[in-house]
């Protein structure tokens, strides 16, 4: 059996809403930039490479996308930035079987409801913040998952 990982980011510090006619076109601010690219070393401090990206359409996830300094091909996708975590399983369920390490980059409360479906109650505190990952594993197909053990936790602050 192939033991896959997926990475679970949440996007990093957006720019106040009130400045922005939609939700969607909000970039991250200063402090965003920062953490995004902190997450992007820890990942490869932890030689956490993923092999293909599920990415929001949102201009923030994007924007985040960008400051890991992660170089594979990524799918933007409409439904991370809408759905709720059972629509994002559905799209994981869907990932090809060349992949072996996926990077999902998305929003809350989609991630962290997502990581404890996942792996009921193991994520700490409340969820991720801004900025953070959570790393899970699994033995099998895309297809078949439907629980991942959480196997790191990390909050890039840059």
């Amino acid at each position: 059996m192939t033991v896959r990982t997926l990475i679970l980011l949440r996007h990093a510090k957006a720019a106040d809403p009130d400045d922005y006619a939609t939700d969607i076109e909000r970039p991250l601010a200063p402090r965003g930039h920062r953490d995004a690219a902190a997450a992007g070393a820890w990942l490869k401090e932890q030689d956490l490479r993923p092999d293909a990206v599920l990415c929001s359409t949102a201009v923030r996830t994007r924007e985040t996308l960008a400051e890991l300094g992660v170089e594979v091909p990524a799918v933007f996708e409409h439904r991370i930035y809408t759905g709720p975590a059972s629509d994002t399983l559905e799209l994981l369920q869907q990932v090809g079987a060349t992949v072996e390490t996926l990077l999902l980059v998305g929003h809350n409360p989609t991630l962290s409801d997502l990581s404890h479906e996942l792996a009921p109650y193991a994520l700490k505190d409340r969820g991720l913040a801004t900025s953070g990952i959570a790393v899970h594993r699994f033995e099998g197909a895309w297809s078949g998952l439907s629980t991942a053990e959480l196997t790191a936790e990390h909050t890039g602050r840059g």
